[in-house]
């Protein structure tokens, strides 16, 4: 039970400038919001993705940082692209039409192509 439910954030830069990555693991709910957001406030990039691949699960909390996130980056003249979106998270998505608001793609290479 232990590692199914631990989370974590690693931030690296892309392989093209100006490209940061967040790649977050495990679920992502009310108590990591803080530290994803301490994260994302770190690094003022032009180009920010957030990789999804490891999250199975997001409450609506997690989802409302991504789109604050996004706020910030629209708001500061930033681009952010989701990454890595499982079915279960696309869903949640769909069904709050967050999906017509983020930029989703499916895997980096594919995120980096779009700046």
């Amino acid at each position: 039970m232990q590692s199914h439910d631990a989370f974590s954030i690693e931030a690296f830069t892309g392989s093209r400038p100006g490209v940061r990555i967040v790649r977050l693991t495990g679920p992502f709910v009310l108590q990591h919001v803080p530290s994803f957001q301490d994260e994302v406030r770190k690094d003022l990039s032009p180009f920010n993705i957030v990789d999804l691949t490891g999250v199975q699960y997001m409450d609506s909390v997690g989802m409302g940082a991504i789109i604050n996130f996004y706020v910030a980056c629209e708001r500061n003249h930033r681009k952010l692209v989701v990454t890595g979106v499982s079915e279960r998270v696309q869903s949640l998505f769909k069904l709050t039409k967050v999906d017509s608001v983020l930029t989703i793609k499916p895997t980096i290479a594919d995120a980096e192509g779009s700046f």
